[in-house]
């Protein structure tokens, strides 16, 4: 049984819009995971919402705007912050300012493990595709990395 999983050993996701750095996948726990979004000056990922998890985010460094909610309202974030997205409630995050945004991001799955989706990897893979990327490009950014 693993307990500590360090922030410093991950999985790089390098996604057109943002990074994941995963450090705890879904397989390895009954209902959460835990990863590290690093947004870069500019950086949005999509508009979207997720219906088999509640977000948590923790602030760790730079500044942000979250956008929430139908219709959007949007709220300012910075170090320290604690960001909490309901099951269903469309969300995104930008990065404004000159640094990277940085934040951790703890998924909490109400029903369990997704089925349809047991791993982050599958999880990637349905983003990839409904955003019309390309997984191959993304796992080949990702590797860039190493």
């Amino acid at each position: 049984m693993q307990y500590i999983f360090p922030t410093t050993k991950y999985e790089h996701y390098r996604l057109p819009t943002h990074v994941n750095d995963l450090v705890m996948d879904r397989s390895q726990a009954t209902a959460s995971e835990v990863f590290v979004v690093v947004l870069e000056p500019g950086e949005a990922p999509p508009r979207h919402k997720h219906e088999d998890t509640e977000q948590i985010f923790y602030v760790l460094a730079g500044r942000g705007r979250l956008e929430a909610g139908t219709p959007p309202t949007n709220h300012p974030v910075s170090p320290g912050d604690v960001v909490r997205i309901p099951v269903g409630e469309f969300h995104r995050i930008f990065c404004e300012g000159n640094e990277p945004l940085r934040y951790l991001a703890i998924d909490c799955f109400p029903g369990g493990r997704p089925g349809a989706e047991p791993t982050w990897d599958e999880h990637v893979k349905v983003m990839c595709r409904q955003n019309g990327w390309s997984y191959d490009d993304v796992r080949a950014a990702s590797n860039k990395h190493i």
